[in-house]
């Protein structure tokens, strides 16, 4: 008779983890839902947008990546992005600083070619 007993509580330990384990189950299902099945994209395409052209810094800084079940680590990401933004604002200035240079040495040298310079007077 000891055997049976042993075999009933074994029966019934597996009964109440089962049991325990479907409430769980129920629980988790009520409180996240199933989650929204959206219908994939078409191949080639993706969410993510950027300008044509002239990137600048904030368009990095928007930018915003689909997550996938064998994602990223965002924190990485957004790093990553957040420095791309700062080197674009960077070399976006560096060129403006460059341009206004070369308008200026354009006019000089064409002064230069009329034969008047172009020298503040005091």
């Amino acid at each position: 008779m000891p055997r049976l007993t042993t075999v009933a509580s074994a029966l019934i330990y597996l009964f109440v983890v089962l049991a325990v384990a479907a409430v769980v189950y129920l629980l988790a299902s009520l409180v996240f839902g199933r989650g929204e099945q959206l219908a994939p994209l078409p191949p080639g395409s993706t969410p993510t947008r950027l300008p044509p052209a002239d990137i600048e810094g904030a368009d990095v800084r928007a930018l915003r990546f689909q997550q996938v079940l064998r994602g990223y680590k965002a924190s990485e990401v957004d790093w990553a992005l957040e420095r791309l933004a700062g080197e674009l604002d960077e070399l976006h200035g560096r060129i403006a600083v460059l341009e206004r240079q070369l308008d200026a040495a354009g006019e000089q040298l064409q002064a230069a070619r009329a034969g008047r310079p172009d020298e503040p007077e005091d």
